[in-house]
């Protein structure tokens, strides 16, 4: 049976409060979907980059926007690594929205494969493994921890989601979803694809507190800005079964939740002031210019002519609401001028 050891620190309890200020706040909160669909894609982006990041993926973020965009045929494993990050992300967001997904083993095994497709060969692609394995350090690439055997992998991952499972009304949800990710990155359950594999898993437990929020959540990103700090706080030291049953999980839980924090107060600061106020409403028009680029990438005044039947004075002023509520960007001058999404 598992039992976590940690303890409710005072740290711990202020992080928890105030994420769920943050989350009320954000959730009520509501913009039109045109507006949000480039931000949801950023955000999917940015979950790629950093998650893949952690696990030595050399792709700037910039390159990894490219690729998310134009899909190549012809790939590398690096990019492949960011295309199946992204994918199951969306699937996961998907059925999230439907309220379809469950933790279970059949979902985690599920999220594997998906972002290890092309990547591992078949029989350890969806696959517990079968083989030992080790941890090294990534920079002096030193053996640092021992996981357990793979003979017991399976009954190890069955009874954190059991746990998990059974103390949805006991626990603290962020707790639990602070646990169930700690945990199964000392279970190391698969051959390659551990941390992709348990991020996108606590996102299903994160969303059951509204932390989906707009689907912009990235909470990788926190972990992408201290590699070291992450695997020194999630990882252990040793071998696991000198370790089982001593760990104790309230560091990790205290940096579990101040990243969430941290993601919390970024999407705080991409989201466009767009609600319900005069000032900052959005009309029809607007939404027809943002529409606009979504589909062709820029617009200019003389294309947003052809939309709608407005002095070019008015025209003006809507583009500069855009521009003022930070969701677009103007570029060059007199003629020439042209009007982009804000890369957020």
């Amino acid at each position: 049976m598992f039992i976590p050891q940690y303890t409710i620190t005072d740290r711990l309890l202020a992080n928890i409060k105030r994420i769920n200020t943050l989350v009320n706040e954000l959730n009520n909160r509501r913009f039109p979907h045109v507006v949000l669909v480039e931000l949801e894609r950023t955000a999917r982006a940015v979950s790629a980059y950093a998650s893949t990041s952690i696990e030595g993926n050399p792709l700037p973020l910039t390159e990894v926007k490219k690729i998310l965009k134009s899909k190549p045929a012809h790939i590398r494993d690096s990019e492949r690594e960011v295309l199946n990050y992204n994918q199951a992300l969306q699937n996961l967001n998907v059925n999230l929205e439907k309220a379809q997904v469950r933790l279970s083993l059949n979902l985690i095994l599920k999220i594997q494969k998906q972002i290890t497709e092309g990547l591992l060969p078949k029989f350890e692609s969806g696959k517990l493994r079968e083989k030992p394995v080790v941890v090294n350090d990534p920079r002096t690439r030193k053996v640092i921890y021992l996981p357990p055997d793979a003979k017991d992998v399976k009954e190890l991952l069955k009874d954190i989601i059991e746990f998990t499972k059974n103390n949805r009304d006991k626990i603290d949800p962020l707790i639990l979803a602070g646990i169930f990710h700690k945990q199964m990155v000392i279970i190391h359950p698969f051959m390659d694809g551990n941390g992709r594999s348990t991020r996108l898993a606590t996102k299903v437990l994160l969303a059951e507190v509204g932390l989906n929020t707009f689907n912009l959540f990235s909470f990788e990103n926190y972990y992408s800005k201290n590699v070291t700090k992450y695997f020194q706080t999630v990882g252990e030291f040793g071998n696991y079964y000198e370790l089982e049953g001593k760990i104790d999980f309230t560091p990790w839980l205290e940096y579990f939740t101040e990243g969430i924090i941290d993601e919390l107060l970024r999407i705080q600061k991409i989201l466009p002031g767009v609600g319900i106020s005069p000032e900052t409403q959005l009309k029809p028009y607007h939404l027809k210019i943002l529409e606009f680029i979504r589909e062709k990438g820029f617009i200019a005044d003389r294309d947003y002519a052809k939309l709608v039947d407005r002095a070019k004075a008015t025209r003006a002023l809507d583009f500069k609401k855009l521009i003022d509520l930070g969701l677009v960007d103007r570029k060059d001058k007199g003629k020439a001028t042209y009007y982009i999404l804000r890369n957020k």
